[in-house]
């Protein structure tokens, strides 16, 4: 439901205007807000911070309570709540608090694929004065600031950049003869391999909602998510191209690999944990994901390699994700909430991030010094270096995002409920009227 604001109710009608207001509440979308610019800029108080919960959270947590200790003793007169919220069910959460800023926080963590969105529902502050100001911003990535920047304006701080490559069990590779897949079509093959031989693990971990893992399949294929012209977006999940990467996904799908009794609902995260917890030969995960991994019970017996695209030598193009840290419009300490956005993702926690949850931070030199350090982002930086794709830069794909398109036409296939051309035409309907609205 997008942001719209209401004219101010006359004396008469306002005891209507309220069962209304409460009549949505109950029917569970947050009434819309006659304003949520901000009221005032207070110095003291509580500041409310949302921020998205991992697969292994506690040492984000000990990342972030490091950093909200040195603002508080800056500000003493200040306190800071933090709440980790699920990344799946993101969208209705910020949303609703969009709408009713009386009990939304002052700053949230929001994925890049939102910005667009969230400035078009009025839920971000323009922070360009700030950012501009910031000394730390001169060694941010063109990337990571484009991820924050809409129409020209800035409306947060990148917090990490991401992207996925493959990770393998090295035991079981070893145990099997298998040799590093070097095409995707080799990923499915030796996934179906290990199955085989080791039926009580999955091939590869895949997710009939996992959209950023299989976009993958279709760009490697030639495919495109949506067309661009004049600022216009269209459909293409149904071009041939498109089409033939879907069908290289959802292939996989099935007991020869991962059951989609099994595999059908699972999200990025559940695919991961399926690895980490020593239940898949394989998994398409990111660059953070490496302290999940690291926590399981596969320790010490993985690697990743860049994901290989559909020819021996390529490089299947990674999804450039990551996420933010964004001062909410109506937050009434914004001066309070921008200080603490640059300590949440200023160059010192980013470092702290990285070494805690392999988080590739957004600073070049930040990032360049991690890589000294810690190898084993190699094949994240090759993906990073190789070219990533992006999602359509309009406001649309949040409601395209939040609707679970995608995944609905993920999960269509795999279920036999639909085959590829009716779930790929569905799902492009979808796209186009979103794109339209």
């Amino acid at each position: 439901m997008k942001v719209r604001a209401l004219s101010a109710a006359r004396p008469a009608a306002r005891v209507m205007a309220a069962v209304l207001l409460s009549a949505l509440a109950a029917a569970g979308c947050a009434p819309s807000t006659s304003d949520n610019s901000a009221k005032g800029d207070a110095k003291s108080g509580t500041l409310r911070v949302w921020l998205f919960r991992e697969v292994d959270n506690a040492p984000k947590e000990k990342v972030v309570d490091r950093a909200v200790a040195a603002f508080t003793a800056r500000h003493q007169d200040v306190k800071v709540d933090i709440s980790y919220i699920p990344v799946d069910t993101r969208a209705q959460k910020i949303k609703a608090a969009f709408n009713d800023p009386s009990s939304a926080p002052d700053l949230i963590e929001y994925g890049n694929t939102d910005t667009a969105g969230y400035v078009e529902d009025g839920g971000l502050a323009d922070i360009s004065k700030e950012f501009a100001a910031w000394p730390e911003t001169a060694d941010t990535d063109p990337t990571a600031r484009r991820s924050v920047t809409v129409d020209g304006k800035v409306y947060g701080a990148p917090l990490f950049v991401g992207v996925r490559a493959l990770y393998y069990r090295t035991d079981v590779f070893r145990e099997l003869g298998i040799e590093v897949p070097r095409t995707l079509a080799e990923v499915a093959e030796t996934a179906k391999r290990i199955r085989a031989e080791r039926p009580e693990l999955y091939g590869l971990a895949v997710g009939g909602a996992y959209t950023y893992g299989a976009m993958p399949f279709i760009w490697a294929n030639g495919g495109e998510l949506a067309r661009e012209k004049d600022g216009r977006y269209t459909a293409a999940i149904d071009d041939p191209a498109a089409r033939t990467g879907i069908r290289a996904y959802t292939s996989l799908f099935g007991d020869h690999n991962c059951p989609a009794s099994a595999c059908a609902q699972w999200g990025g995260n559940d695919t991961v944990q399926a690895f980490a917890s020593g239940k898949a030969g394989m998994a398409i995960g990111g660059d953070f994901n490496h302290q999940a991994v690291e926590s399981g019970a596969v320790k010490g017996r993985y690697a990743v390699v860049p994901l290989p695209g559909r020819r021996p030598g390529d490089i299947a193009p990674a999804f450039a994700g990551g996420n933010n840290i964004g001062v909410l419009k109506s937050s009434g300490h914004r001066t309070l909430a921008v200080e603490l956005m640059k300590s949440l993702a200023g160059k010192e926690t980013q470092a702290e991030l990285f070494d805690a949850m392999g988080f590739l931070p957004t600073f070049t030199d930040v990032r360049a010094e991690a890589a000294k350090r810690r190898p084993f982002v190699a094949p994240f930086v090759k993906t990073l270096d190789a070219g990533t794709k992006f999602v359509p830069a309009s406001p649309a794909w949040a409601s395209i995002d939040s609707g679970l398109v995608l995944p609905t036409m993920f999960q269509e296939i795999v279920s036999g409920r639909k085959d590829v051309d009716d779930a790929a035409g569905a799902a492009a309907d979808k796209m186009d009227e979103a794109f339209r609205s």
